[in-house]
């Protein structure tokens, strides 16, 4: 029961900053589409930055497992096309679909529709995707530090330190 309460706190804590970042309008989400407003990419890479670090000071403690999927690109490919169309043609991704929601605007529910209907259709097709899509690039379960032979503390903040720079950078460009 702690663990859906924590989820819950979680959730409810990430849709508060989502709503404070300003990220769930439709103005800032059609921005980062066209590359205008670098809102969103800042408020994601943030939370990547935070993840990584509260997931691997975890896992160094003993107190999580990670579990790594297997990298597949025939999956990665088509599923990050349609991702981006679905986000391209509605405006929002799908947390920001439900955080627009909850702030009112139900032009959300066409994206929560959309996920629902995806998600069917990727039931429905599975079994033939599992023979095919798939299988198709299958790298296996890697990660950076893993493919360089490094200790992930190594990996985090060179990717920490770039991202401030892509911050500062966005910030001088008023992006």
């Amino acid at each position: 029961m702690s663990q859906l309460l924590y989820g819950l706190i979680t959730g409810i804590l990430f849709g508060f900053f989502l709503q404070r970042g300003k990220v769930l309008r439709y103005d800032q989400q059609i921005g980062a589409l066209r590359l205008m407003d670098m809102t969103i990419l800042k408020f994601m890479l943030t939370a990547i930055f935070v993840g990584a670090i509260g997931i691997y000071l975890l896992y160094d403690l003993g107190a999580a497992k990670l579990s790594i999927k297997p990298t597949i690109l025939g999956a990665t490919v088509v599923g990050g096309l349609l991702f981006g169309i679905g986000w391209g043609v509605l405006g929002y991704c799908p947390g920001t679909s439900i955080g627009a929601i909850g702030e009112g605007r139900w032009d959300g529910v066409w994206g929560v529709l959309g996920m629902l209907a995806g998600a069917a259709l990727y039931a429905e097709a599975y079994p033939l995707m599992k023979k095919s899509l798939l299988i198709w690039g299958d790298l296996g379960k890697i990660t950076l530090p893993g493919v360089l032979n490094v200790n992930h503390w190594l990996i985090i903040p060179v990717f920490i330190l770039l991202g401030v720079g892509m911050f500062i950078f966005f910030e001088k460009k008023n992006l």
